[in-house]
């Protein structure tokens, strides 16, 4: 998600090389309660849309205010649809330089979805955290289509022998809301249409694993940590919906509570009735000299409360970051590019401060956030041309599936399969 994740979603509520089969790497089929450890999981948005997709949103989390053109957009990454079939593809105003029309996709699409896992399947990542929108769940229109999302994923998961979790994003809930509307939304999917059993929902710990992303924040959200916490008892004791490990999308500095974190020392108390903590690193270094040495000081300390207080540890790694055309859409302009992959030297440095530490697992921002620019899914090395500007790996001489293959290569670090090395590794030609 952000360079401060809680910035995009408000702006987003506001807004509202084909794969050569040489290169694939072999992939075990996952098994039901495989835990996390050795396995690298991805981000899953899965909120984009098109006209004719069946939806009725339009160009949703394309467009900006209704509006998707030259000149009006909030991506910066364009996909690369080179593999899709004819119905996975949506038509739009953009052109290529060629004069062809660029077309983007929909994760209303099951074939789409399907192909995405083949991906994940083919380059050795191993599944998916898919994002559950707080607000979403508060508008019954955009609750039909994440909800045919969901079952496209759940679907698409088995189909390839990938696992996939809920993430429950809380930004922009209102006091209440976590009651009203995140708790019912829980007691139907675990209860009602039995997500517990899905053959394919990752467990930890020998449990179904849910992550709830937003807890303890120091940027003035309106639900509380009273309702957070009121959350992680739901999910642990419920008599019918309980029984769960729960995973909490914190802040960096959650350790110390400075700077992105609250000063309440509920937040640690709630912590503590945790599974997992994940730390969002996102924006919080921006070179790979900076992150390296960020994380070289905050992972040991972090490391070592939360074996102290018998939780596990979940790193945040992402690729590079850039949300220009997001930015401006809204008015307030920032430089494209504005953390620069390096060739994808910057995503290898955080996975090896990662491994250095000791981890063995990895959440990675995110599969297809075209948004800011943190995407590792293939993305065309030929975007439109025009009033709006668009990034492509090309930017660095890679082919567009590249980054989904270090990805994979990072699993396979976690894996202990390849040896920690401050060098990226070379790809095959084979």
């Amino acid at each position: 998600m952000t360079i401060r994740k809680t910035q995009h979603f408000l702006l987003a509520i506001a807004l509202l090389l084909t794969l050569r089969p040489s290169m694939r790497c072999e992939a075990t089929p996952l098994e039901h309660g495989s835990e996390l450890q050795g396995k690298v999981f991805c981000g899953y948005q899965g909120w984009f849309s098109a006209p004719g997709d069946g939806t009725d949103f339009g160009y949703d989390n394309y467009n900006y205010g209704g509006a998707f053109k030259p000149g009006v957009c909030v991506i910066d990454y364009w996909p690369d649809l080179s593999e899709f079939e004819e119905h996975e593809k949506y038509p739009t105003d953009f052109r290529h330089a060629d004069g062809t029309i660029a077309h983007v996709f929909s994760a209303a699409n099951p074939r789409t979805v399907e192909r995405h896992f083949q991906w994940m399947k083919d380059y050795g990542i191993d599944g998916v955290f898919l994002q559950r929108f707080g607000w979403a769940l508060k508008q019954p229109k955009t609750l039909l289509h994440r909800n045919q999302v969901l079952t496209n994923v759940r679907q698409a998961a088995k189909q390839q022998h990938r696992q996939w979790a809920l993430m429950y994003d809380l930004t922009s809930l209102q006091s209440g809301d976590i009651e009203k509307y995140v708790i019912p939304d829980i007691r139907r999917l675990f209860g009602k249409d039995d997500l517990a059993d899905d053959t394919s929902y990752l467990r930890y710990r020998g449990r179904p694993l849910i992550g709830i992303w937003g807890v303890g924040f120091s940027d003035n959200r309106a639900y509380t940590l009273r309702e957070c916490q009121v959350l992680v008892e739901f999910l642990k004791n419920d008599p019918v919906c309980g029984k769960n490990s729960v995973l909490l999308g914190v802040p960096y500095y959650w350790r110390s509570q400075t700077r992105d974190t609250v000063s309440d020392s509920r937040f640690h108390e709630i912590v503590k009735r945790a599974d997992i903590v994940s730390p969002w690193s996102v924006g919080r270094y921006d070179t790979v000299e900076h992150a390296s040495k960020i994380m070289r000081e905050q992972l040991q300390p972090d490391t070592e409360w939360t074996k102290q207080h018998g939780l596990g540890y979940l790193p945040v790694i992402f690729p590079g970051f850039s949300w220009h055309n997001l930015s401006a859409a809204v008015g307030d302009p920032k430089p494209q590019n504005q953390i620069p992959r390096a060739g994808g030297r910057f995503f290898w440095a955080q996975a090896k401060e990662a491994k250095n530490a000791g981890l063995d697992m990895a959440y990675v921002a995110m599969f297809d956030e075209m948004n800011e620019g943190t995407c590792v899914f293939k993305c065309t090395d030929s975007p439109p041309v025009g009033e709006s500007s668009f990034l492509s790996y090309d930017l660095d001489g890679l082919p567009s599936d590249y980054y989904l293959w270090l990805t994979g290569q990072i699993a396979r670090l976690m894996r202990g399969e390849i040896p920690v090395a401050k060098n990226l590794p070379v790809r095959s030609s084979e």
